[in-house]
């Protein structure tokens, strides 16, 4: 049987929390509502991440990984995960586990009708500063791009492989995947799924990149939007 979904999960020094992240994808894969594999990306670990990723990968088909010669951030390492996806859906999550891989399944329900299904994180475990930062980077984006999305920052979603692959990258894009997914006249859902403490490591987030980023973002969203291309091939003579 052939894969039919891909997970990319984004690794940056996330040494402490790889074994449990491998036992808890096993156990998703195991469950899965449909066959998945797992793709690490690798974005310039300084720690001793790429040495475990490859340890884990060596002994199973179901994960692999590529490694960035540098750390380039989280846009790029879901584009790079976009890039490599051959399954006809593309999942991602973050490595710290404060979303759990077993919502996919929740996710996976709604596949049937639409392009881009991502989770909206109810009961926040994050700290008073991160919660109310990521509430006002929420508003302010979507003031701009008017997607109807509560929580674009969620790291767990699901997009239909062909989709993502036209998706013109650009850091701090993963922001606004709904609403690129809204410019090919796609359609797309958010459904809750559960959030938990982040137990090992920190996060690279802070005030600055959570509200200024995210401002500087839209503005090159607006540009985007105005120039998009898009455009649907009604009739052809060359082959599929």
């Amino acid at each position: 049987m052939d894969f039919e979904l891909t997970i990319i999960v984004p690794v940056y020094n996330e040494e402490g929390n790889i074994e449990r992240l491998h036992k808890e994808l096993c156990r998703f894969l195991d469950g899965s509502a449909i066959k998945a594999k797992v793709l690490f990306i690798n974005d310039g670990s300084k720690d001793s991440s790429l040495q475990k990723l490859r340890e884990i990968c060596k002994n199973s088909d179901n994960f692999t990984y590529c490694s960035f010669d540098r750390n380039h951030g989280l846009s790029a390492a879901i584009k790079a995960g976009f890039d490599c996806s051959d399954t006809p859906w593309t999942g991602y999550m973050d490595a710290d586990l404060q979303t759990t891989p077993m919502d996919f399944n929740v996710l996976l329900e709604f596949t049937g009708e639409y392009d881009l299904i991502t989770g909206v994180r109810l009961d926040r475990r994050d700290s008073a500063v991160k919660s109310l930062s990521s509430l006002i980077a929420n508003k302010i984006r979507r003031a701009f791009t008017h997607d109807g999305m509560d929580d674009t920052g969620c790291p767990l979603k699901i997009i239909r492989t062909d989709v993502a692959k036209r998706i013109p990258m650009f850091n701090g894009l993963h922001r606004f995947l709904p609403a690129m997914v809204l410019l090919q006249n796609g359609k797309i859902k958010q459904v809750p799924v559960r959030h938990f403490p982040r137990t090992d490591g920190k996060s690279n987030f802070y005030l600055w990149n959570r509200l200024m980023g995210p401002l500087m973002d839209c503005f090159a969203y607006l540009w985007m939007k105005k120039k998009y291309i898009n455009y649907k091939v009604e009739e052809s003579s060359q082959n599929p």
